[in-house]
């Protein structure tokens, strides 16, 4: 599996912060993680990248954000944008981020209002918009769970810098509470330890310089979701070596949902395997915290001998598409029953008719609905190339499954 999107560009910014050299290792090279690092050149950050070894190495010698002007392009990233836009807030400025037109649809109004009132100067509420100097004092905060984890993690992850340190309360139910786990590990491999209770509801983060670091990114579990569906559905298969007990990622909990359905799974301390048992029965599950593989799950659902609901996921309606509303009409599209819910989603067994499938330049669109066409005949996916955004090379790696390849 390629390296976690995730971690990769936390790391990076937790990198970027610390004064000195930090080394990442088994890195994501796509286009999500060159966003990030196209935008930290740009800043001035040093950064070698070594897509053949899958190593960064970020130098920033006094740990601060270098004063602009800077344009920097986050591409179609949303970890970028909101990640970097509090870090930016730290800086001396003007710096000016533009994205994708698709980028730009994606709310991060309630940040921008977050941050002016920690002290930020901030020139629009949507991209493209210009950060000014001003600085970025410390204090407390409230933020909404409910939108999106990343506002959060964004500001955890700036917050050690800030003159006073950070203290964020939480209104509402978090979502995708593993990535704030996840953010929270990364700064912590970084020197930084954040006191937040067991709900994650509140947080305090001290002022403290981070510091330098070599770190091993992960094998990215949201990839790896495909290939154990693969297994699921085909009554194959699949090891993946590096992700077990001790994962960082929320999403290797998909293979417990797999279980429910009716896979074999074990999971060992450095290795996942799931076994097709050529039976699946449909679920009613809760995946708020594994929204990134709920359009996985939804064609899982397909081959299930009963109806599965899948709630908690409201929030995804504004990534990249409207997760929701396109992973039903694509299924509807093949002859497949599925229907929308306020938070969620109804998807009923049944054959996939041939067809091409529309992915609306969302990866996860591309990746979750070609394990149709392992079982189906004539399924075709429109853009494939839109897979680059987190995994560049998946449908090569698809490939390697066929008997043919299989290695021994």
């Amino acid at each position: 599996m390629p390296g976690s999107k995730s971690h990769t560009n936390r790391a990076l910014i937790c990198a970027t912060l610390a004064a000195g050299t930090s080394g990442l290792e088994g890195a994501l090279f796509a286009d999500d993680t060159i966003a990030m690092v196209g935008s930290l050149l740009s800043l001035g950050v040093g950064v070698f990248a070594d897509p053949v070894g899958r190593t960064m190495t970020v130098m920033n010698p006094d740990g601060g954000i270098p004063p602009g002007p800077a344009d920097l392009d986050l591409r179609m990233s949303g970890t970028t944008f909101r990640f970097l836009l509090p870090v930016l807030c730290l800086g001396e400025g003007p710096y000016r981020m533009d994205g994708s037109n698709q980028l730009r649809d994606r709310p991060i109004a309630e940040l921008v209002t977050k941050l002016r009132h920690l002290g930020a100067r901030i020139d629009g509420d949507a991209l493209p918009l210009t950060v000014h100097a001003g600085g970025l004092r410390g204090g407390s905060i409230v933020v909404q769970g409910s939108i999106s984890s990343q506002y959060l993690s964004g500001l955890l992850m700036a917050a050690p810098r800030t003159d006073a340190g950070l203290y964020v309360r939480v209104a509402g139910e978090l979502v995708s509470k593993p990535y704030v786990e996840l953010t929270l590990q990364t700064m912590k491999a970084f020197g930084v330890d954040v006191d937040t209770d067991a709900g994650l509801r509140e947080f305090a983060v001290p002022c403290r310089p981070y510091r330098p670091t070599t770190l091993t990114i992960e094998p990215d579990a949201s990839a790896a979701a495909y290939f154990f569906a693969a297994a699921a559905i085909t009554g194959g298969r699949i090891r993946v070596e590096g992700l077990g007990t001790n994962t960082t990622q929320g999403d290797l909990q998909f293979v417990k949902i797999l279980e429910r359905m009716g896979a074999a799974v074990t999971v060992g301390d450095n290795a996942t395997e799931v076994r097709g048992t050529g039976t699946l029965s449909g679920v009613a599950v809760d995946m708020r915290d594994v929204s990134d593989t709920a359009q996985t799950l939804a064609v899982v659902a397909t081959f299930a001998d009963s109806p599965t609901e899948i709630t908690g996921i409201g929030f995804i309606r504004h990534k990249e598409t409207d997760r929701i509303a396109a992973v039903v009409a694509e299924l509807t599209r093949r002859g497949i029953r599925a229907a929308e819910t306020a938070d969620g989603m109804i998807v009923y067994p049944g054959p996939a008719q041939p067809g091409t499938v529309h992915t609306y330049d969302d990866h996860r669109m591309a990746m979750s609905f070609s394990l149709l066409g392992l079982v189906h005949a004539g399924i075709s996916i429109a853009n494939p190339q839109c897979v680059a955004k987190t995994f560049p090379d998946f449908f090569e790696v698809l490939d390697t499954l066929r008997p043919g390849h299989l290695r021994r």
